[in-house]
Order: C-alpha cells, then structure tokens, then sequence
C-alpha cells in the first residue's frame, strides 16, 4: 500500500496541466495500462473501493438513530452509509490532487458489477469538475486499451444499483441472523446469504453419509484369450442363467436393494457363490456369443468461465479456487489472459482466427475442426457480456515461451487456459469402441455371461491438446483382439472380487463450485471467496481435498434450518440471485426489492414466489424462543450425542452417569470426521474415557492438582488452583495447562514430567 502512494505521488508530480487521468483498480494494472498509453495520460490506482458502507461503530452520533443498527436507514429506501476507510484517505488526496490538473478522467476499472460500482463511488468522492467517461475492456493489451479509449460510456446505473442492492442486503442478513448465532450456538459466528447455504451443502452430504448403509457384494473378473499367445483382456460377470448380477448402482443408500434392482430380480453374488463360481470356471470354456463395434466421437468442450475453470485448475492442478483466482488474476493484470470473471462461453473473431492459427503451428492443419466452432451460453444465471477465459491478444503466446516470465502457479494455469481455447477449435476425437459378451457353461453354477468393451481412438483429434489437463481414466484405453461369433477363449487367471457400495463423494472445491453453479447459487466470480469464508470460520475444513463440515457448522445449520428456512433454500437463494440480475438490467430498482426482501409484500394470505411476504425483519423479531440445548446437540444414537459447547465439541453418554449423577463426557478428537463417530465409536471414546481427566496428583510448591486432559488440540496437562472459597475467585482462576510433548502418552505420562510441562515458558 505504502509504494503505491509514492508510485502515485511521483506520478502526480510529473502531471502538467491539461493532463488526462485514467484510474484503476490495481497498481499492477495501472503499470501495464500506463505503458501503453502516451504522455498524454496519467495511470493511478485506486487500490479496490474507495469507500464502503460502514460499521454501526463509525457512525457518528448525529446519525446514529438513522443508520446505527446496520450503516443503512432501513426506513428511508435502505439508503445506506459510507464512508472513506482511514487507510484509503491518503489514496483519495493524491487522486484528487492528481484530478485537479486533469482535464479529463477515464474510470477503467472491470466491467463488471463491482467494477462498475468502483467506478461510481470515484465519481461520488472525488467529485469532479470535468468531463468523466468510463472505459470498458475485457483484456489489457494495447490494441484492446487504445479501442476502449475511442468507445467510452457512461457509468451504469443499473448495474451500480445492483451491486449497492447485494452489499444492503449482505449486510441486512449477516446483521439480523448473526446475532441469533451469538445467543445461541457461539460469540463471534456468522451468517452470510451464500456462505451459510454452501455450508449447508456440505453439512447434508455429510448426513447422507452418516445414514449410509454399506453393501457389499461379490462378482468375478476374468483374463481371456483365444490362446496363450495372445494378450488376455478383461471381462467381467454380468449375468448367471440369463439374470443379471446386482452391482454397486443396485443398493440404496440403507444397503437395500432399490425398487428397480428387485422389479428385476437381480441376483446378489455373494462369497461362496463367486468362490465356487470362479473354481468351476478356470477350467471351462468362454464362447463368444455377439461382438459389436460402433463409432466413438468425442467433441471439443467450450473454452473457460469463471467457474468452469475453478472446476478444472482444482481436478487437474490441485489449486484452491482461492489460489486459480489469484493467479487468473495476476495474469489478466499482466496482459496474459482477457477479463477471468465471466458466465460467457463465446469467442470473438479474433480469439478464433489466434486459436486456430495456434493449432495449425503446433500440431497442423488436419487437427483444426472443419469450420470454426462458436459456443452458446447456456447458464440461466449469466450475466455480464464477457468474452470466455483465453490468452489476450490477437496472437497467443505459447506456454512454452513463458516459462522464464511467469510464476509457477500462473504458468501453470495459463497453460490450462492456452490448451482449454486451442482445443476448442480442434477436430472431433474419433475411433470405435467393440463390445464382446461372451458364455461359460459350468456343470453345477449355471451358465456365467461376462461381458468386456474397449474403446480404440484412431484419431485423437483436441485430445493431442487437452491430454495433460485430464486425467488418467480418460487416457485409457482397452483393445479388444478381432474376434467372431463362435470364438472359443480360454480364462488365464479368474478371480472372485468383492466391493462394498460408497457413500457419497464428499464436497471437494471443485464438485462444491459445480453445484453452487448448477443450482445457481450465488455467482462465479464470488465462489473463491465463500469457499475461504467457510474455512477460515471454521464451518468447514479440509482432508485432503475433501471438504469436512465441523461439528460448529451441523449447529449452526440446524438453527438455520429450523428457525429461518428460507434463507438456507436453495431455490430461494437463487431467486435472490434472479432478483439482482434484473435490477443489473433495469426491471425495477433495488429499493423495491430490498422492500419486499427486509419488510415483505404484505400478502400473507399467498405464498409468494420469494417467499418474502412475510420479510427477514418481521421473522426475526417474531422468532419466539429456541432451544439452544436442543439446537448444539447432533444424536449418535443409543443415548450418544455430540454437543457443542463454548470450548469446542464434546461426547455425552445420557444413559451413562458418573459418580456425581451426571452424563458422562469426552473430548471429540479432531481427526474423526463427523461421519466415522459411529455408535461404536462412541461407546469405545466413552467407556475409556479417553477425553476425561484423570488426576496425577499435587503439584508440590501450589499444592494444586494436577490432571492429564485430551482436547480439541491433543492432551495436555492442567493444573487446577487450590479453592478459596471465594466462588467469584474460584471461576476467575483458570487452570495453567501445558500441552504433551510428541513423544508422550496420557496414559504414560507421570506427575514428575507435569509438572516440568507447567514449569516450562509458555
């Protein structure tokens, strides 16, 4: 921030009258503008919003009564309060000292709803007294720069009410549901408008996971070939006697199987079946009873959104769509790529002329598709007039030239881009996939059907450029041997094999963003940071890439849920997300929708299509008592449950009482996801009361005792003072705790090693 006011101010210095300022977002995009624009013009940053709404702290007193509860009057068209943070007035003085020998201002900053918006609060702080002309571009070359010069416009008002209308109503929901959090699961917690349904997705997923019943089931894989010379291929036992063998599809999710499977009377091979099965088959002829082949085509996918590539950096990269929208957005401030946050999946003429001329030099002409490919956007959800995610310029940069000029990760990512754009306009992947089915007759299993394709790709067509961005199982391919009707093969290696059916496949980042997209949720460009939201509050973490709701999130969603339904509903979420985009195009203005949305329509007689009559303020003022006991407690079953307390979660055994009467409790560890705390695994936590304390003596210089604890950290050990008698003394004097070292045990640790942990410097 500091060498952006001095770059600023050396710039300013240099400004001569009659001087023509541009403004930024960035200081990274105000270099790289600046150096493609004459003397004529002065580049500086604004360095993101000048101004925001503020905290009810900021107020001052004479307008407390306005807009103290939320920085917004509620009751005078949610007009809100902003003001210039203290570390952005520095930056607002040189602007306008910088504006004062100017005798034009060009705002180009993004074209999107918050660029927009950024662009609107300059015009309303610096206040200025010449011509204003807003400069729109979706890539930061020059030809692109000089163009947007030539073609300016106005500052879009809808597009403005939009963005203030989502920053209103963030606020109004975090202000007004955040606090019942507070009360009644935590200090300090949070509920935001998208954040808290992503977090619902992940708690459900979790739920369906805990009620999983496994299946298991058993079927055959054998290795044949016409002779030993020939190289065996694989089949696997789809029928016995004409009916088919149950498969992992064939179970529900209570291990039963669905109404389908049995409609069909489906056989479950179980152990002894497939051993007995196998044995009889090793020796036993495998016919061929039908062969089929039929043409395979695989077509180009269209170049990168926003979310799509979120999706593919985090399958193919592994990066954190935190990390993809950093490096995407150091790339596009460098000139490296066209604007990263966009719906479109269209191409201009000029990126198709440069994709296809990149093919042509990279792998020839026979590779390029017949005629040049034009993708449709198909989201509902849609919005700002964005070319797709490529590389800039009329000419693309091949990633090889660029290793010594970009970082790792944005070398990387820009590869994904360069490859995802070219692919696009590459020919189709062609070839055949053959199938084979083939009979065993045994002399007491019955008849055994196995079955066996392999997929044979002749010409590889984009796949020559996406091959290193897709992953192993689209790069296998099997190859059946010429084979007739009649054939007979003989089994080299037959082997029973047994599989348990899956739960479902938790949340990663990648999955997570597909399906906020899918259900319209929320926007792309915003996905990255709700992801890093719910982590950083601790709703969720991860294993792996898997995302893991805690404990605290299953709490939270459960007030949520019961208390406030609509706004943790999926489609209620995304007609909110409608409702923005049509204020974005001017269907009506966001004072009538904050309205309805705050206050309701009025009509408590019809259910509305927003379910907004009866409004957030009226539901939260009316909301009647919650149970907060009730609401921190998730049953295990057989009288377990996790509750959330103040300190962390913990284990209560209610049919389970201690000396005192009371249930018994134990830490949770933190390494067990919500869905391994299986009753059995309570039960064991409980009955050795792994998380309780137990005492090791008294610490010989305080004559306190001493304990050996498991928390939500480790074990540790806790020296609890001596009791004064004095209750408010005794609450207020908390116990010295000292963690275990590695290499120590609760169970081993002796009150001599306690008391040299205490001793230690903390």
């Amino acid at each position: 921030m500091r060498g952006t006011h001095i770059a600023n101010r050396k710039v300013e210095q240099k400004m001569a009258k009659g001087q023509k300022l541009v403004i930024v977002e960035s200081p990274t995009k105000a270099r790289k503008i600046g150096g493609y624009l004459g003397d004529d013009y002065t580049v500086l940053a604004s360095v993101g919003h000048i101004r925001d709404l503020a905290q009810p702290s900021q107020i001052p007193a004479s307008d407390k009564a306005e807009y103290g509860k939320f920085g917004v009057n509620v009751d005078d068209g949610f007009k809100p309060y902003y003001i210039v943070d203290d570390n952005k007035k520095k930056t607002v003085r040189e602007l306008k000292a910088a504006l004062k020998k100017a005798d034009e201002v060009f705002l180009a900053t993004d074209e999107d709803r918050e660029g927009e918006a950024i662009a609107w609060h300059l015009v309303e702080t610096l206040k200025p007294n010449v011509p204003v002309k807003r400069m729109v571009f979706h890539e930061i070359t020059k030809s692109a720069i000089v163009d947007s010069l030539e073609h300016t416009r106005d500052v879009d008002a809808h597009m403005v009410d939009a963005q203030e209308t989502r920053r209103v109503l963030d606020r109004l929901y975090g202000y007004e549901l955040s606090p019942v959090l507070w009360r009644k699961v935590g200090p300090g917690l949070s509920a935001g408008r998208v954040q808290s349904v992503a977090t619902r997705l992940i708690v459900e997923r979790e739920r369906e996971r805990m009620a999983f019943v496994k299946s298991t089931y058993w079927d055959i894989s054998a290795q044949v070939s016409a002779d030993a010379s020939q190289d065996a291929f694989t089949a696997r036992l789809t029928q016995l006697d004409g009916t088919r063998v149950a498969g992992s599809k064939d179970f529900d999710e209570n291990g039963a199987l669905t109404a389908a499977a049995e409609k069909d009377g489906v056989i479950v091979v179980d152990e002894k079946t497939a051993q007995n099965l196998s044995e009889a088959l090793k020796n036993t002829d495998f016919v061929v009873e039908s062969v089929g082949s039929k043409p395979y085509k695989r077509r180009p996918l269209p170049p990168f959104t926003t979310s799509t590539l979120q999706q593919a950096a985090g399958n193919t990269l592994g990066m954190s769509s935190r990390a993809t929208m950093r490096a995407a957005q150091g790339l596009y401030e460098n000139g490296y790529i066209t604007y990263m946050r966009t719906d479109s999946v269209t191409l201009s003429s000029e990126a198709i002329s440069a994709a296809r001329q990149s093919v042509e030099e990279e792998w020839g002409a026979q590779y390029l598709s017949e005629k040049p490919h034009q993708y449709a956007t198909k989201s509902a959800g849609a919005q700002e007039a964005h070319e797709a995610i490529r590389p800039a310029g009329s000419h693309f940069r091949n990633p090889a030239d660029l290793a010594t000029s970009l970082p790792t990760d944005q070398l990387k990512l820009y590869t994904l881009i360069w490859r995802r754009a070219l692919a696009s306009q590459m020919a189709d992947a062609t070839g055949f996939t053959a199938t084979v089915e083939m009979n065993a007759v045994t002399a007491d299993q019955g008849t055994a059907t196995f079955h066996a394709s392999g997929t044979v790709i002749e010409f590889p067509g984009f796949l020559v450029a996406t091959r290193l961005s897709t992953s192993k199982k689209d790069e296998q391919e099997t190859i059946l041997p010429p084979l007739s009707q009649g054939d007979v093969l003989a089994a080299q290696e037959v082997e029973p094999q047994s599989h348990e059916t899956q739960p479902p496949a938790r949340y990663t980042e990648a999955s997570l963003v597909r399906t906020l997209e899918a259900k319209e949720i929320g926007r792309p460009s915003t996905y990255a940071s709700i992801i890093s939201t719910i982590i950083d509050r601790g709703y969720v973490y991860e294993r792996g890439r898997a995302l893991i709701p805690s404990w605290l999130a299953f709490a939270v969603i459960k007030l949520l849920e019961q208390n406030f339904p609509q706004y943790v509903d999926y489609a209620f979420t995304a007609q909110m997300e409608n409702g923005l985009d049509g204020i974005a195009q001017g269907q009506e203005t966001g004072k009538a929708w904050l309205t309805r949305f705050y206050f309701g329509d009025g009509d408590d007689s019809a259910h509305s299509s927003e379910q907004a009559h009866k409004g957030l303020h009226a539901q939260v003022s009316q909301l009647g008592e919650i149970d907060a006991r009730e609401i921190n407690t998730i049953p295990v079953g057989d009288g377990l449950a996790v509750r959330v307390g103040r300190y962390g979660p913990y284990l209560e055994d209610a049919d389970n009482l201690d000396a005192e009467g009371k249930p018994k409790r134990t830490s949770l560890p933190e390494t067990i996801a919500p869905d391994e705390l299986t009753q059995e695994v309570a039960r064991d936590l409980i009955d050795n009361n792994s998380g309780g304390p137990r005492v090791l003596g008294v610490h010989p210089q305080t004559g306190g005792t001493i304990e050996v604890r498991n928390g939500r950290f480790g074990p540790y050990v806790a020296l609890i003072a001596v009791p004064t008698g004095d209750e408010k003394v005794d609450k207020a004097n908390k116990p010295k705790m000292a963690s275990l070292f590695k290499t120590m045990t609760p169970d081993a640790i002796s009150l001599d090693d306690a008391v040299k942990l205490l001793d230690l410097p903390r």
